[in-house]
């Protein structure tokens, strides 16, 4: 045995026994929801910000047929496409368990544009970062993967998006992070670590996602949108105007173009 239960005893060629189907089933049933599905695209909005512009221009709807038990789904569309968005869905562990239940309910590519501190000085916050690759020290992707350093954005994407990504109008980069479950324990030894790394920023949710992704060949995109310096410096956590909305919006307009692009569906 080791002194790590969350390396032991994971099995990684057995299925579960506990499907994302089977809850949604049950969750359907208990609120006497009828059959349906999620749109096709979906984004994970962890500080709920863009969620909250949708709802507050009358942008978007409650979709009617997201059965989750933990959450709110918002249809919207851009672009000519689809989208649904659930918010406040943070840290690896909630955003994965979310995750399974969108693709189990109809969704082919999700998108996770999280809040992240800057770890390397690149420019001035706000800017975005596609994540190419996240370092996992948090728990969810050790239950999806055999451990290793890193979880990564799947080669065919990371070969094809950053292209795409170039019409995109606010500052854009393209690395690796830290994924963290514990924001308020990066300590000064931690950071320093992930400088000499080469990690751009830190942030919660995207080593479990790349895990996922991985683990059941599904089609996930993980955006960090650095936002602050960790509080370090006065008037920090400032996302710019309508709360980074705009941006955000102009950023999945461009991810959308690349999905229609590549045609590809699973």
């Amino acid at each position: 045995m080791s002194a790590i239960p969350l390396i032991e005893n994971k099995s990684y060629d057995q299925p579960s026994l506990f499907e994302p189907l089977n809850l949604l089933r049950e969750a359907r049933r208990q609120k006497k929801l009828a059959d349906g599905t999620v749109p096709p695209l979906c984004v994970l909005d962890p500080d709920g910000d863009l969620a909250g512009y949708l709802q507050h221009s009358g942008r978007a709807s409650s979709n009617p047929h997201w059965a989750c038990y933990h959450t709110q789904l918002l249809d919207f569309h851009l672009n000519g496409s689809s989208w649904g968005i659930v918010p406040y869905a943070v840290g690896a562990p909630f955003a994965v368990l979310v995750a399974e239940e969108l693709f189990a309910a109809g969704c082919r590519l999700l998108v996770s544009v999280t809040s992240a501190g800057q770890i390397a000085s690149l420019r001035k916050p706000p800017f975005f970062i596609l994540i190419e690759r996240a370092l996992r020290d948090e728990g969810a992707s050790y239950h999806y993967v055999p451990p290793a350093r890193y979880a990564h954005l799947r080669p065919e994407f990371a070969a094809t998006l950053p292209p795409m990504l170039t019409r995109v109008s606010s500052p854009l980069e393209v690395g690796a992070v830290w994924t963290t479950d514990a924001p308020f324990r990066e300590t000064q030894s931690a950071i320093d670590a992930a400088k000499a790394e080469n990690l751009l920023a830190v942030e919660m949710e995207a080593a479990g996602l790349y895990a996922l992704a991985e683990a059941k060949h599904l089609a996930i995109v993980c955006f960090a949108h650095v936002t602050n310096q960790m509080g370090m410096v006065s008037g920090d956590f400032e996302k710019g105007a309508h709360n980074g909305a705009e941006a955000c919006l102009d950023l999945l307009a461009a991810v959308s173009g690349w999905w229609q692009s590549i045609h590809y569906d699973k």
